[in-house]
């Protein structure tokens, strides 16, 4: 006799196990590429410190599995955006030097100071509540300065950085926060050798300078990213902040890909066949029927879609131009017939496939294995591989392995 709703034993169910897809995740990738960058970073510049930048969830990877991870590779720094991720660490046992970087007012500083979590500031409101926040808690709080070096983004540029370095100084004085970093972000981040790298570097170093005359105990500079750390080690400076290359992803696929950079892309997104069946030619595929078969033909339906953060622009359009994007199933390379539905897609199989229900579709993962790449998707989809891997859904079960990398 079936087992009433409320004698249902809950915490017997494996959600991972029950759902169709998954995203792997090789730990020990992740390892590999957060040792390299190490490794480099010292042969030139022995004293700074790599920080693992940890925000969106670890780029959809999981944040605690990866800050851990990262740390016992040799970072010895942990970046998020938001404050929430920060605090979800400390809540983890991490004890490494985090810093949260974007806040908007009303946030309770007084919660990271508490937990020893350095914060950004950019403007001189946000510097005046850091320090009333230390203040109040009879806590030094340790801040850093976010500097706009002509992202045009985040942080006042050097005509206003006056307007902020002044009440941090006030309170430094006042013994309530230590100015302890500076730092900012490149616009041409893909490009190292555009000329604004290099006219961002030099507003960076008049910043800094600024900074110091003004009286702050400087610790950190910091402005590169993934790409900087890889190509250009005159960024270095006291601190480099890769992200997208922790998880093995190119941050600059026009030079190369993952391996040209000694990276191992870390995630393989998966899901097993639900259908496999037979569509006669000129049969119309998935809504709107933007794809027809141009012959007899098998499909393969994959139990993803948009909700899973599958972009609807992989969406495939007819038999014979089709640009959707790539799916490997066993050995054959295909790509996505038609729209990408909320939880479902269709790839046109072809009449000899030999695919069966139940068989594995590989979206992404590594190109060594044969396996399309989080790359490939970002150009079939008009973006860039940091969308497709961060834009995975919650529903997705992340499964981790610690598969030793060559």
């Amino acid at each position: 006799m079936p087992l009433a709703a409320t004698e249902l034993d809950i915490s017997a169910i494996d959600a991972a196990a029950a759902y169709p897809g998954r995203a792997v995740i090789n730990l020990a990738a992740i390892r590999h590429n957060v040792s390299s960058m190490v490794e480099k970073v010292h042969a030139h510049s022995p004293s700074t410190h790599v920080m693992a930048v940890v925000k969106a969830d670890a780029y959809g990877h999981g944040l605690v599995e990866v800050a851990t991870a990262s740390l016992q590779a040799g970072a010895t720094w942990l970046g998020t955006a938001q404050a929430s991720e920060a605090l979800v660490l400390r809540s983890a046992g991490i004890t490494a030097p985090i810093l949260t970087w974007l806040h908007a007012p009303g946030i309770d500083y007084a919660e990271l100071i508490s937990l020893d979590i350095d914060v950004s500031v950019a403007t001189p409101e946000a510097a005046e509540a850091v320090a009333h926040a230390a203040r109040t808690l009879g806590r030094v709080a340790r801040v850093h300065l976010k500097v706009d070096t002509g992202l045009g983004r985040n942080g006042y540029t050097l005509d206003h950085l006056g307007e902020v370095i002044s009440p941090l100084i006030a309170a430094q004085n006042a013994g309530d926060l230590e100015f302890v970093g500076i730092w900012s972000h490149f616009a041409f981040a893909d490009e190292p050798e555009h000329p604004t790298v290099l006219a961002q570097a030099d507003v960076f170093d008049r910043a800094i300078a600024m900074a110091e005359q003004a009286g702050a105990h400087l610790e950190l500079r910091h402005i590169a990213n993934s790409a900087a750390t890889l190509t250009n080690p005159r960024m270095y400076y006291d601190l480099v902040r890769p992200g997208l290359a922790v998880y093995g992803l190119s941050p600059s696929p026009q030079i190369g890909g993952p391996a040209h950079f000694g990276l191992v892309p870390a995630m393989r997104l998966e899901a097993h066949l639900a259908t496999v069946k037979e569509l006669p030619k000129g049969h119309g595929v998935s809504y709107g029927h933007q794809y027809t078969t141009d012959a007899d033909t098998k499909v393969g339906i994959v139990p993803l879609g948009y909700a899973d953060g599958i972009p609807r622009h992989a969406s495939g359009t007819t038999a014979t131009g089709g640009l959707g994007a790539p799916v490997r199933v066993g050995e054959q390379h295909l790509r996505i017939a038609g729209r990408v539905c909320m939880d479902q897609f269709v790839v046109d199989l072809g009449t000899d496939s030999h695919a069966h229900a139940g068989d594995v579709a590989v979206l992404f993962g590594d190109e060594n294995h044969g396996d399309p790449t989080a790359e490939d998707w970002a150009q079939a989809c008009g973006t860039i591989s940091y969308e497709v891997v961060t834009r995975l859904g919650e529903r997705i079960p992340r499964v981790y392995v610690d598969h030793p990398v060559s």
